[in-house]
């Protein structure tokens, strides 16, 4: 294999050849080349379909009601559905050993005031555990606590936008601000991913907005997030369930899409995973059906080559050569040359979708499409397998060939 002298006559065939060299080589590389153009596309949508959940937790669900689109039990249609720690707190025992992670909301618009600086906001009550959910990233301070559940507490958590906006580029922790006429503490500052929407809101204690707005126990959404544990069907049939559970106590038509609604992430994680999974079926039929059709050109070309040097492995029998040194001299040039082409078909693929990725992503969102280790390491595997079958079969046939047939051959 690191026979100088070998590699010396494999160089000089080469260079000898070059038109069937490149033809060999182009094969082969424009093969990989659209094997990593297609894997890396596919890459790019499972990116975009990851990056549009990115937002809240893989394991959330929501729990949403508006207004009955169905008679049920001598009840109107149209009645407003309203939830309240009751249903809170009953979902919270009922399912305790299959929940992570759980939180109410309440929707508010609010004006928050520093100084002379004002402005309108979102605001979401929640609780704590509500971080976990929505990803919320503390910058500075801290979250809402239990404590703060418990004792009402007027403090604010708000988003980076806020503090922009309000503080400049001045500390804003522990100042306090006017929220619809009332102070309140700031604790933290977030970030999100979610963009600037998303940090563009504030977050209080749910108790304090249940005090402060109506002096009642009512929530907009019932936000969980389901025990990591679950399987994706076990989530989803936990998320079924539960809507039943709901609609009964709650006095809701079974059917009635419109009153009670418990959007599941599991539901989509199962969608997007199965849709992805055919899709990379259909590239990996594709690519292999064109990682073949490169072989077996490279395999033709071979092929041909090996009939032109016949009389060559005939001289080279005559003077004692075996048929293994033979059959290993062809088979290395047919790897060096399928190694050599696959590598610049992959890069030049890998180039290709840097230098596009930009435009991939705002004209048909395929966000950074790349191509994984695995598959590179996958791809020289195949490549190098590709290149010993190329070279193996045609030589192992020459090789047999007798030196005195051999010489014959025109």
């Amino acid at each position: 294999m690191f026979d100088l002298d070998r590699w010396r006559e494999i160089f000089q065939s080469i260079n000898k050849n070059r038109l069937r060299s490149v033809m060999s080589g182009f094969t082969v590389a424009f093969a990989i080349l659209l094997f990593t153009l297609l894997f890396g596309i596919v890459s790019g949508l499972s990116n975009s379909f990851k990056s549009a959940f990115n937002d809240d937790a893989q394991n959330a669900m929501f729990v949403r009601v508006w207004k009955t689109s169905k008679p049920y039990k001598g009840l109107q249609t149209g009645r407003r559905v309203q939830l309240t720690n009751k249903e809170y707190d009953y979902v919270g025992d009922e399912y305790a050993n299959k929940i992570q992670y759980q939180s109410a909301r309440i929707y508010k618009s609010v004006a928050i005031k520093y100084k002379s600086k004002a402005d309108n906001y979102r605001l979401r009550a929640v609780h704590p555990d509500h971080q976990f959910l929505e990803k919320t990233i503390i910058d500075e301070g801290r979250y809402l606590n239990e404590r703060d559940i418990k004792e009402k507490s007027k403090v604010l958590v708000i988003g980076r936008l806020i503090k922009e906006d309000l503080f400049g580029n001045k500390p804003a922790l522990n100042k306090r601000v006017n929220v619809n006429g009332s102070s309140f503490l700031i604790i933290g500052v977030f970030s999100d991913e979610g963009g600037d929407n998303e940090e563009r809101q504030a977050y209080m204690p749910v108790s304090t907005a249940q005090m402060m707005y109506g002096n009642n126990d009512y929530i907009s959404q019932i936000n969980l997030g389901y025990n990591p544990n679950l399987s994706l069907d076990a989530a989803i049939a936990f998320g079924n369930k539960m809507e039943r559970d709901l609609r009964k106590k709650m006095n809701i038509h079974p059917d009635d899409q419109s009153a009670l609604s418990v959007r599941n992430m599991a539901e989509a994680n199962k969608g997007v995973g199965q849709f992805m999974f055919v899709l990379y079926l259909i590239v990996v039929f594709v690519g292999s059906g064109t990682l073949i059709a490169g072989i077996i050109g490279i395999s033709n070309i071979m092929i041909f080559v090996i009939k032109e040097r016949t009389k060559e492995f005939g001289i080279r029998k005559a003077l004692g050569a075996k048929p293994g040194s033979i059959v290993g001299m062809v088979v290395q040039e047919s790897v060096l040359i399928t190694t050599i082409a696959g590598y610049l078909g992959l890069s030049l693929g890998t180039y290709i979708l840097s230098f596009i990725g930009d435009s991939l992503e705002e004209d048909y969102f395929i966000k950074d499409p790349s191509v994984s280790p695995g598959i590179v390491i996958g791809a020289t595997i195949v490549l190098i397998i590709s290149g010993l079958i190329a070279g193996y079969l045609p030589a192992k046939k020459a090789a047999n060939i007798k030196p005195i047939v051999a010489l014959r051959a025109d």
